[in-house]
């Protein structure tokens, strides 16, 4: 059976998800990976239930409570991010306070200290962002941000290989019709994307890989993706 990076993804999910529930079962109370691998996999089944996502993500609240998890997990798991798809396609869901009413506060064992005020690095990109559709779009830290929402209104070229400057695990959030300005840094290591939305797969840097991709967007109907050619022939005008 092939499955894609996605597919994958879900069932590693799925297992980890399977492993709390049985140590649940048996009275023990559980960990951090535990934890968020239940609250994450019920957003993923109520949206295959064909719930919506802000009901999906009530559901994966009343998942478990502070008797459920081990003292100082509630202080860690503070918020939870996972992809799932919906009837209406694939959206993130953030789901906050996951645990509420279990935070210890300064008592609870390794709680998480604040860390240090996030600087955007001083060679990240600005672009201008506006979210065209009628609901919020959220997009993580790493994800390819060429490939973000078709809705979201950008310059799609400027975008390419591309992440937020943003901290790791976290994400931006853009309200229906809202615009806003956001940095992008450089994707970084072997600069190869695979998954995403499909439209690169493969070297960023591969000859032709870029012209492609825009290609593809804006076949899909991607706001803000306009073949090289027909950005050169405008500028030639």
């Amino acid at each position: 059976m092939r499955l894609t990076p996605t597919e994958r993804d879900r069932l590693l999910l799925f297992g980890a998800a399977e492993l709390a529930r049985a140590r649940r079962a048996r009275g023990l109370q559980l960990n951090v990976p535990e934890a968020t691998a239940l609250i994450a996999d019920t957003v993923c089944e109520a949206a295959r239930d064909g719930l919506r996502l802000a009901e999906a993500i009530e559901r994966a609240k009343a998942v478990l409570g502070p008797d459920d998890v081990l003292p100082g997990v509630a202080d860690v798991v503070t918020e939870v991010h996972v992809e799932a798809v919906f009837d209406d396609g694939s959206r993130l869901a953030v789901v906050s306070g996951p645990l509420a009413g279990g935070s210890l506060g300064e008592r609870a064992p390794g709680a998480v200290l604040p860390g240090p005020a996030h600087e955007e690095p001083a060679e990240a990109v600005r672009i201008a962002v506006r979210n065209t559709a009628t609901v919020p779009v959220s997009v993580t830290s790493h994800f390819h941000f060429f490939e973000a929402n078709p809705r979201l209104d950008f310059d799609r070229s400027a975008a390419y290989g591309m992440h937020l400057a943003i901290p790791a695990g976290s994400s931006v959030r853009f309200g229906p019709g809202e615009s806003a300005e956001v940095g992008l840094v450089p994707i970084g290591g072997g600069r190869i994307a695979v998954g995403f939305a499909g439209l690169v797969d493969g070297p960023l840097d591969a000859p032709g890989a870029r012209e492609e991709a825009l290609r593809r967007a804006a076949a899909c109907g991607y706001l803000g993706a306009e073949p090289l050619e027909s950005l050169d022939k405008e500028a030639g005008r």
